[in-house]
């Protein structure tokens, strides 16, 4: 995690849930899923500030139960016979998308 959270882990750090339940119960913000099967296209989404957004794993995707817990779905349009995009690239795209939209970019220092 020090590797990967680079300067961004200070502020951002990861925090452990028991389990499903235990997230929910401590996170009541909106809950933003990305997913191939999403009825809201990326460039129609309003994000909020506050939105967690969430992603399933690569091959399966996320389960039934986090579709059910997501208040909205989202998917980014792909061309046509392309089935989906790595998670990296789609966590990248969509985040910075909702940092976009909320102001969340940090003011560059020099």
């Amino acid at each position: 995690m020090k590797r990967a959270g680079m300067d961004y882990a200070k502020i951002a750090p990861p925090v452990r849930h028991n389990d499903w339940n235990s997230f929910l119960s401590t996170r009541p913000e909106r809950r933003v899923l990305l997913t191939t099967a999403g009825d809201i296209p990326l460039p129609e989404m309003t994000f909020q500030p506050d939105d967690i957004l969430l992603f399933g794993s690569e091959s399966a995707g996320a389960p039934d139960f986090v579709h059910q817990a997501a208040s909205h779905q989202v998917r980014i349009p792909l061309l046509a016979d392309f089935r989906s995009l790595n998670i990296a690239v789609s966590a990248g795209i969509a985040l910075a998308e909702a940092l976009r939209q909320t102001g969340g970019f940090a003011h560059e220092v020099r």
